[in-house]
């Protein structure tokens, strides 16, 4: 279900992908890699991103870099971002992909677990941008893709934590495009609908709350984590050298 179309100038670019290990950010990994790209992606969860460089390697005949690291841990994200470089060259497509969409209610959220939740969810975001910002505007330019989420534009009720965070990720978009427009970098977002992920069908789906989403879309098919890869390419392309302070909405048409 990979995109089939290629885009040439992203072969050899340096990519980061923060999250890349599993789900969606899985998906980006692949996709990014077979473009022809030099790909790297940070991920703490060490046996699933081990398990798909080992996969993607077998199937593509080279594997993405894997860096290990906690997001909530600037030191660390730093880290990763510098040998990420040190390895590929001056990222010049950073895609923001890390998240965590743990369900949680109103009265149990304590200052420790807001404060933990956004430091997943929405600072790393403007640090990661922070860190790889200074290649990019020695380069002459660069794509930045931050992924929201439209939990926050539907109403859902079940984690607003991070539902904040997602809204907020919409705001960081659109300042960072603001100012880093003028050095050629582009700053758009994409806004998934409900993707159904290996974590989505473990813990949250089921046949009955499936099937009520997916009559609420106008195409009435499921969201897989490959229908991400061709909207995040297309920003971090040429193609859309225009595009900027946008959010792309990719939910099959919500209502």
């Amino acid at each position: 279900m990979m995109p089939a179309s290629t885009f040439p100038d992203l072969e050899g670019r340096s990519v980061l992908i923060t999250g890349g290990g599993s789900g969606i950010g899985a998906a980006l990994t692949e996709g990014f890699l077979r473009q022809g790209a030099q790909v790297a992606f940070i991920d703490i969860a060490e046996e699933e991103s081990r398990a798909l460089c080992a996969r993607l390697k077998r199937a593509a005949g080279r594997a993405p870099l894997f860096l290990q690291a906690d997001l909530r841990d600037l030191d660390a994200l730093g880290r990763a971002v510098r040998e990420a470089e040190r390895a590929h060259g001056t990222v010049t497509v950073l895609v923001n992909n890390a998240a965590w969409d743990d369900r949680h209610a109103i009265e149990t959220v304590t200052p420790d677990y807001w404060d933990s939740n956004q430091a997943i969810n929405l600072r790393p975001q403007f640090f990661a941008a922070q860190a790889v910002v200074p290649g990019m505007k020695a380069a002459g330019g660069g794509a930045i893709v931050n992924f929201t989420s439209i939990s926050y534009m539907i109403n859902q009720g079940d984690l607003p934590a991070y539902t904040a965070a997602k809204a907020g990720i919409v705001g960081l978009t659109k300042g960072l495009a603001g100012a880093l427009g003028p050095h050629g970098i582009r700053v758009n977002a994409v806004a998934p609908g409900w993707v159904m992920t290996e974590r989505q069908r473990k813990l949250w789906v089921t046949e009955e709350k499936l099937q009520r989403h997916i009559e609420r879309q106008c195409l009435k098919r499921t969201l897989e984590p490959e229908d991400m890869v061709g909207p995040c390419l297309f920003l971090a392309s040429d193609l859309s050298r225009m595009v900027t302070a946008q959010t792309l909405i990719v939910d099959g048409g919500v209502l």
